[in-house]
C-alpha cells in the first residue's frame, strides 16, 4: 500500500469506502472458487454414467447464484474503491491548488509552469489509478491467491507445488525489476515536463513566433523535444512489456505443464493405471482434475495482478514523491503567529531604510530607501527601467518578505500583519494587465462577484473604457479570451484599472498602467483619479512625466535608491533624473510638433 502524510489522512477519511470495497472484493474472490468445484462435480456425475436432471438443475442454480453474487460484489467494489480513489485524487489536487496560490512568486521563477501542470495531470492520474485498480490487484494477488493455493493443496500438494513455481518466480522477478521501473518512470515524467514546458512557452509566445516568422524553426525544435519524450516513453514501455512478457511466459509454461499432466491423468484414468510423481500417487477423478485446473486458471489472475502491481506501484511511488515535493515546498511568505489584522485603513505608507534584493540576485533592487506617504495623498513614482519602481508594488503587497521594521502601513509593520487583510486593503493595476478568460464584466467585478451592473459600469467609466465596451457586439458580456487577447493593449489596461477601482481599497497602485493609452484618455483617467479617489491614497508609477506632473508629490528612483521625493516644482530644481525626463518629454513634443 502506498502511504504518505498527504495520503494517510484520506485513508482515514474514506475508510468506510475502502472497507466496503474490500469486503465486496473478498466476497467475490471467495464465491468464485465454488465455480470450478461445481463444474468438477458435474463432470464426475456425467462420467459416472448418471443423468439425474435434479442434480444438474441444482448445480445450475448454484452456478447462477455464484454469478449473481459476483455481479453484485463487482458492482459494489467498483463503486466504492474507484469512488474513494477519485475522491482522494480530488482532495490532493485541491491541496495542490491551494499550495500553488500560497507559494511566493520566486517559486515560479525557479520552477517552470509546464512541470507544475504535469504534476497536476499525469502524476495525480497515476496516483488515482494505483489507489483504485491497484487496490483491487493487491487484494486479489494476496487473498485470492492464498485461497486458491489452500484449496489446491487440499486436493493434491504435489501438483500444487507446480502452481507455486510461477508465484515464486514472479515475486523474485518483481523485486529485481521494481527499482529499475521506478527509475524509468521518473525519466519519462521529466521528459514529459520538458515537452509540456516547451509547448506552454510556444503557446504563450505565439505572437512573437509569428512576427519573426519562426514557425518552421520552432516546429523543428518541438520535434526534437517530442522525439526525446517519445524515445524515453518507448524505453519505459519496452521495459514494461519485457517485464509482462516474462510473467506471461512463466504462467504459460506452468499451464502447458499442467495440461500435459491432465492429458496423462485422462489416459491413466481410461487405462486404469495409477499416476505417480516422485513416489506420490495422485488420485484425482476427472471431475477433481477439472476442479484443480479451474483453481489454477483462477490463480492466473492473481499472478498477473502481482506482476502488474509491481509496475503500478513503482509508477505511483515516483509520482507521489513529485507531488509530495511540491506540497512540501517552503512557503517563504506567510502570516506570522498572532498577526495584526488591518481594519479601517487610512492609507499611510512608510518605507524606512529599506534595502531589498530578489532571491538569487547579487544586485539589490532597492538600497536604503526611506519615504513617507500621508493618508489620502496621490503620489507619482518615476525612474528609468530597472530602478525598482515595480518592486515597491510587490513589497507593499508583501509578495516577498522584507526586513522587519522597514515597511509600514498605518504605522503597522507589514511583517507583523495578516497577509490577507494587508492585500485586501490594496488595489493593484499590474504592469502586465492580466485578464482572465471570461467576460469583460466578470473581469471588472473580479473583487466582488456580486457587484451590481451599475457599479461595474461606473468603474468602466472611471477608467474611460465604458464607450469601448458598449461598442462591442456583446457589450459587458464580451469574452476577453485567454489573457485578454481579444482586447487592445489600451483596453486591457483600462479594464484592469476598472477592476482595481471597483475594489474601492484605501490604497490603489497603478504600475505603469496608462502607458498604452493616448494623451487625452490619460488626462481623463488622471482627472477621475483626482475626483473619485479624493481622500484615498493612490500611487501612480509612470514612465512619462506628464502622467505624474500634477500629483501631490513624486518619488524619483535612480540606481536602486531614492534620488528625491518632493513636489513636481521642487523636483525640477533638485532632481537630475526628473530634470532629464522633463527635457526628453519636451524634446519629444517639439519633434512631434515639427513633424506635424
Amino acid at each position: 500500500m502506498l502511504t504518505g502524510k498527504y495520503l494517510n489522512k484520506y485513508y482515514a477519511k474514506y475508510w468506510y469506502l475502502f472497507l466496503l470495497g474490500v469486503i465486496a472484493l473478498l466476497a467475490v474472490d471467495y464465491v468464485q472458487l465454488f465455480e470450478p468445484e461445481y463444474l468438477g462435480q458435474l463432470v464426475d456425475h456425467l462420467t459416472g454414467g448418471m443423468m439425474e436432471l435434479d442434480f444438474i438443475g441444482d448445480i445450475c442454480v448454484k452456478l447462477l447464484f455464484v454469478a449473481a453474487v459476483m455481479f453484485a460484489g463487482r458492482m459494489l467494489w467498483r463503486y466504492t474503491l474507484f469512488n474513494a480513489s477519485q475522491r482522494i485524487e480530488a482532495g490532493v489536487r485541491r491541496e495542490m491548488f491551494v499550495k500553488a496560490e500560497r507559494l511566493a512568486p520566486q517559486y515560479y521563477h525557479d520552477t517552470k509552469v509546464g512541470s507544475i501542470m504535469s504534476w497536476f495531470t499525469t502524476d495525480l492520474e497515476t496516483l488515482e489509478e494505483y489507489l483504485g485498480i491497484g487496490t483491487v490487484q493487491m487484494v486479489d494477488a494476496f487473498f485470492l491467491g492464498i485461497l486458491v493455493i489452500v484449496k489446491m493443496i487440499k486436493m493434491d500438494w504435489v501438483l500444487s507445488v507446480f502452481a507455486f513455481v510461477p508465484m515464486i518466480l514472479i515475486i523474485i522477478w518483481g523485486a529485481l525489476v521494481e527499482k529499475f521501473m521506478a527509475m524509468k518512470w521518473e525519466q519519462r515524467q521529466k521528459e514529459y515536463d520538458r515537452l509540456y514546458d516547451f509547448a506552454q512557452e510556444n503557446f504563450t509566445g505565439i505572437r512573437v513566433i509569428k512576427a519573426f516568422v519562426k514557425e518552421t524553426s520552432e516546429i523543428h525544435a518541438f520535434a526534437k523535444v517530442a522525439k526525446k519524450n517519445k524515445d524515453t516513453n518507448v524505453s519505459f514501455v519496452r521495459v514494461s512489456v519485457f517485464f509482462d512478457v516474462v510473467i506471461e511466459l512463466i504462467i504459460a509454461a506452468i499451464v502447458a505443464l499442467l495440461i500435459g499432466f491432465g492429458s496423462w491423468f485422462v489416459y491413466a484414468y481410461v487405462s486404469g493405471e495409477a499416476v505417480t510423481i516422485f513416489g506420490h500417487a495422485i488420485e484425482l477423478t476427472p471431475g477433481e482434475l477439472i476442479t484443480f485446473l479451474g483453481y489454477f486458471d483462477t490463480l492466473i489472475w492473481p499472478l498477473i495482478a502481482m506482476g502488474s502491481l509491481v509496475t503500478m506501484y513503482s509508477r505511483a511511488r515516483t509520482s507521489y514523491k513529485r507531488v509530495e515535493a511540491f506540497l512540501d515546498a517552503k512557503e517563504d511568505v506567510q502570516s506570522p503567529a498572532n498577526a495584526v489584522k488591518l481594519q479601517n485603513v487610512k492609507g499611510e505608507i512608510e518605507f524606512k531604510n529599506l534595502t531589498f534584493g530578489y532571491p538569487g540576485k547579487e544586485i539589490n533592487a532597492l538600497n536604503d530607501v526611506s519615504f513617507k506617504i500621508n493618508a489620502g495623498e496621490t503620489i507619482g513614482v518615476v525612474g528609468r527601467i530597472g530602478r525598482g519602481k515595480s518592486t515597491i508594488v510587490y513589497l507593499l503587497c508583501r509578495m516577498y518578505n522584507v526586513p522587519k521594521g522597514t515597511v509600514f502601513v498605518d504605522g503597522n509593520d507589514i511583517m507583523d500583519c495578516d497577509i490577507e487583510s494587508l492585500r485586501d486593503n490594496v488595489a493593484v493595476v499590474p504592469q502586465d494587465n492580466f485578464l482572465f478568460s471570461s467576460t469583460v464584466g466578470e473581469n471588472i467585478a473580479f473583487s466582488d462577484k456580486n457587484a451590481s451592473k451599475e457599479s461595474i459600469e461606473d468603474a468602466a467609466k472611471f477608467a474611460d473604457v465604458h464607450d469601448n465596451i458598449t461598442a462591442f457586439k456583446d457589450g459587458y458580456d464580451t469574452v476577453t479570451g485567454e489573457r485578454g487577447v481579444t482586447l487592445s493593449g489600451g483596453q486591457k489596461q483600462r479594464v484592469s484599472l476598472a477592476r482595481a477601482y471597483l475594489k474601492d481599497a484605501p490604497i490603489m497602485i497603478l504600475d505603469d498602467s496608462v502607458s498604452a493609452v493616448d494623451v487625452k484618455t490619460e488626462e481623463t483617467i488622471l482627472k477621475n483619479i483626482k475626483e473619485n479617489r479624493a481622500g484615498k491614497t493612490t500611487i501612480v508609477i509612470a514612465s512619462r512625466v506628464s502622467t505624474v506632473q500634477h500629483m501631490n508629490r513624486i518619488l524619483v528612483l535612480s540606481n536602486g535608491g531614492m534620488e528625491a521625493f518632493d513636489t513636481p516644482e521642487r523636483l525640477a530644481e533638485i532632481s537630475p533624473t526628473y530634470q532629464k525626463m522633463v527635457y526628453l518629454q519636451e524634446l519629444e513634443a517639439e519633434v512631434k510638433g515639427g513633424n506635424a
